[in-house]
């Protein structure tokens, strides 16, 4: 084959290699089209929490393929999407939340949500509040609301990106988001923040979480909890804003809501953040072709459901505490591994330089380390100054074990090597 495709993030000198190709995967496997078939230690971007190849989720969207093709919530409703709305709100919970729009990724959800914020103010005589908080080092995807609101430099200004309406705060820094909104607080529309941050897998701490809480009650703005990648149990909660001593006015989810298998995201959203909608009668002006679809709600339904049958959650806290021993373990014992980060299944190992275990792994040097972890079995996913390992949940003990003996090889021979050849091949783009 040729060299049409144009994958994403990926340099060009890598495109159309048979390394990097998959061709199926089952369970917890990758198999790639070069015949090697490899452990997958990212949930597929964190999306396939229940593993590949899910049976029921598979029957599920078949069944809804053959008998409802598409039907779209634009301008109409479908059965479908009424029941997987109706589900949501009882699984994140009916005390907080009331109605729920879809729409077909984090990104574009993102993109709803400063939209939904805007136009709830101004339904309350509040238009100017225009403005939308995120955190530095944040993701909240590559469409452009959502890459405006990214707080990790990927070039925004190359893509002419206007991020006039939106501000960024350090992550844990109660000092920072107490200043803007003693500055700017009538001016903010929302405030929104990933739980746990999928650059670096940062958590934050419940001391900030609670002053987001205390400050959102103080000026007004709309919290929201962007949950693209730490919903459906990766954080050990079904939702890790589940955990706050407050909830968010609205939450995101992704990515796990289909088990992957549709691009799908929904967006859950409080009764107090409807009512000016239902009282005024006036229409959130967005829409996306394939949001609500049958397929994409069979789905959701079928996952919540594996979710429930397999004990997901209980099963990504059994792995978690594995992972603290274990993680713990590997800092302590080698000599290039300064830290790792982040909650549940949701975790980021990150090296020292060499020669300088006070220096932080350079940038340039993650695809490297990624590809050397992958030739010795394993996928991970670049972070900051390492790697992250994001397990599925239904992972066994064995399989665990394995992940992290495979990372450790991959590890071992980068800083034994340096990994010169592979570095030069991935350049900086496959970060």
């Amino acid at each position: 084959m040729g060299r049409e495709l144009w994958p994403s993030l990926q340099a060009p000198a890598l495109h159309g290699d048979d390394e990097l190709c998959t061709v199926s995967a089952h369970g917890v496997r990758v198999r790639f089209l070069d015949g090697r078939e490899l452990l997958c230690g990212t949930s597929g971007l964190w999306n396939a929490n229940l593993g590949y190849g899910n049976e029921a989720v598979a029957e599920a969207c078949a069944g809804a393929l053959r008998d409802a093709s598409y039907l779209s919530v634009f301008r109409y409703e479908n059965v479908y999407a009424r029941r997987a709305a109706q589900e949501l709100v009882e699984a994140a919970g009916e005390d907080t939340y009331a109605r729920v729009l879809f729409s077909t990724s984090g990104g574009a959800a993102n993109d709803l949500v400063m939209k939904l914020a805007r136009h709830h103010h101004a339904l309350r005589g509040q238009g100017q509040r225009k403005l939308v908080v995120g955190l530095r080092d944040s993701y909240h995807g590559l469409t452009f609301g959502g890459f405006a609101l990214t707080g990790e430099n990927l070039g925004q200004p190359v893509y002419g990106v206007d991020q006039r309406l939106v501000r960024h705060v350090s992550p844990n820094s109660a000092e920072e988001i107490r200043a803007l909104a003693a500055r700017q607080g009538p001016q903010i529309a929302a405030v929104v923040v990933e739980p746990v941050l999928g650059t670096g897998a940062v958590v934050l701490t419940p001391e900030y979480v609670d002053t987001l809480l205390e400050l959102r009650e103080e000026y007004g703005f709309l919290l929201v909890a962007d949950e693209v990648a730490t919903g459906f149990g990766r954080t050990g909660a079904l939702f890790a804003s589940q955990l706050w001593s407050a909830p968010p006015d609205v939450l995101i989810t992704s990515k796990g809501l289909t088990n992957g298998t549709s691009a799908a995201a929904a967006v859950l959203v409080s009764a107090r953040v409807a009512e000016p909608f239902d009282a005024s009668g006036d229409v959130l002006v967005h829409g996306e072709t394939q949001a609500g679809t049958p397929v994409t709600c069979a789905a959701i339904l079928a996952t919540l459901a594996e979710m429930r049958r397999l004990d997901a959650v209980a099963s990504a806290r059994r792995l978690s505490a594995r992972l603290d021993t274990a993680l713990g373990d590997l800092v302590a014992s080698h000599a290039r591994v300064s830290a790792t980060t982040g909650a549940g299944c949701f975790r980021s190992i990150r090296l020292s330089a060499e020669g300088d275990a006070g220096t932080p792994l350079p940038p340039s040097e993650v695809p490297a380390l990624v590809t050397a972890i992958r030739r010795a079995g394993a996928l991970v996913h670049p972070s900051v100054s390492g790697v992250q390992i994001l397990p599925a949940l239904t992972y066994s003990d064995e399989d665990l074990d394995e992940l992290l003996i495979r990372v450790r090889t991959g590890i071992d021979t980068y800083t034994a090597t340096g990994a010169s050849p592979v570095r030069a091949a991935a350049g900086t783009g496959a970060v």
